[in-house]
């Protein structure tokens, strides 16, 4: 057996080259939410079960990573629940805590627990790591970083336009501009049950529906069939199955049921403020979007790639009206949305969408001949880093290629040279490690010195 060292399966160390990466996302991220009014706000990575059972349905659930009890707490099993086959009530008695599923059901609790303090609306963004208990597979890990924009105590349908003006422009920023916005309603999928003869199943309905992408559209009706025996396959399947099925088409098949005209009507509003005339990506109503969250009660929005249909969603959100009832707060209705920051980054590396300078891991080397020559030079590379150039001093007094070398490896772009002629001469050599070529610079005029 290897003892070679290796992560748990479905998480990730990052290099440095990465990381960098990752936080140029995250930067233009956290930019453009601050520029659209969202305040940012950090949770514990850790829940009570009652926090975040319950709220996910129970595919949900069963995702969610439960924490053992310690200490004294160990006692508390319930060993006769074990012996008898009930293991929900055995994992309830040893474990208390979960590490948080996503970042929406720790919003809800957030706002109940802190209403006091808060001014409504509240705009909030949250950049953190969640845990699900998935299969990992391409773009899809049990640790991922959640990148979250939510306005609780709001119903305008403003609240959706922004946040889908908002998505169009952090992606067009990262340089996309091929991306599709799928919209629906959770009120229309409501119709829809009523429509098909359904609507006291709706939970069960939505989770089969949501599975759509994955095993197709005749599964998903082979499935609904076999659940539901007084459903109307004929009706169903010309829903699914007919592609040109446009937005005004569903409006007339659900004229007259009152829950799907209303998911109707903010759908309308929508689409008369955002047309793809004002955004770089595509926005379209897609009637077999459902996202399997219990949670959600309104507008639903998901991205995707038009050319990379594997790599799944790259950010979803919708309104969820009645979350924070579940921690007693009520009549506050929210609606957010999520960016998948490791899905946006395969992506991006895949598009070659980085800006070169991020792969410096420095802007400048400091070539070391002497720790007094280091000292003589140290104005410069003070004046350097206070105009926040990245400048690193190499360590060791070894030979020059070495030195030279290992800037190279790090893609730095200037090298600085000053040993004993240089001290002789009080003249600095900046060397340009990209083009090959070197400037001469007087010692005392440091301030004529151009990177």
């Amino acid at each position: 057996m290897s003892n070679s060292p290796s992560n748990p399966k479905g998480t990730r160390d990052f290099l440095p080259s990465e990381l960098s990466k990752r936080n140029h996302i995250i930067d233009i991220l956290k930019k453009n939410f601050k520029n659209f009014g969202f305040s940012e706000i950090e949770t514990p990575a850790l829940e009570k079960n009652s926090t975040l059972l319950g709220k996910y349905g129970n595919e949900g659930d069963r995702l969610v990573f439960k924490i053992l009890n310690s200490g004294e707490k160990v006692k508390k099993a319930d060993i006769e629940a074990l012996k008898s086959n009930n293991l929900n009530s055995f994992t309830k008695s040893v474990s208390e805590k979960g590490l948080r599923y996503d970042l929406t059901v720790p919003l809800a609790r957030y706002v109940a627990q802190h209403q006091n303090h808060l001014i409504f609306p509240f705009k909030r963004f949250q950049i953190q790591n969640v845990w699900r208990a998935d299969r990992p597979q391409h773009g899809r890990f049990q640790e991922f970083t959640q990148c979250d924009a939510d306005v609780v105590g709001n119903n305008s349908i403003i609240q959706e336009i922004e946040l889908i003006k908002l998505y169009d422009k952090v992606f067009t920023e990262l340089g996309f501009d091929d991306l599709v916005f799928k919209i629906n309603h959770r009120l229309i999928l409501k119709g829809i049950a009523e429509y098909l003869g359904i609507a006291s199943n709706l939970n069960e309905f939505i989770s089969i529906i949501d599975k759509l992408d994955k095993i197709g559209i005749d599964s998903v009706v082979k499935e609904i069939k076999y659940m539901f025996s007084n459903v109307s396959i004929s009706k169903l399947e010309n829903l699914l199955k007919n592609k040109s099925l446009s937005f005004d088409n569903i409006s007339s098949i659900l004229c007259d049921i009152p829950l799907a005209v209303e998911g109707l009507d903010d759908l309308t509003s929508i689409f008369d403020f955002i047309s793809n005339k004002s955004i770089n990506n595509e926005i379209k109503f897609d009637l077999t979007l459902a996202r399997g969250l219990n949670y959600y009660t309104g507008t639903i929005i998901e991205v995707s790639s038009k050319s990379n249909t594997r790599l799944g969603s790259l950010g979803g959100g919708g309104r969820y009206d009645d979350l924070t009832s579940l921690f007693n707060m009520k009549n506050t209705s929210g609606v957010g949305i999520s960016f998948g920051l490791d899905r946006i980054f395969i992506l991006m590396e895949e598009r070659n969408l980085f800006p070169d300078h991020l792969k410096n891991s420095f802007d400048v080397i400091v070539i070391n001949f002497g720790i007094n020559y280091l000292k003589e030079i140290y104005p410069v590379i003070d004046r350097l880093r206070n105009q926040n150039k990245k400048v690193l001093i190499y360590p060791d007094q070894v030979k020059l290629n070495k030195q030279f070398s290992y800037a190279n490896k790090h893609n730095a772009s200037y090298a600085i040279v000053f040993g004993e002629n240089e001290y002789n001469n009080k003249e600095i050599i900046v060397k340009n490690m990209i083009e090959g070529t070197q400037s001469t610079y007087n010692l005392k005029k440091i301030d004529s010195i151009i990177f």
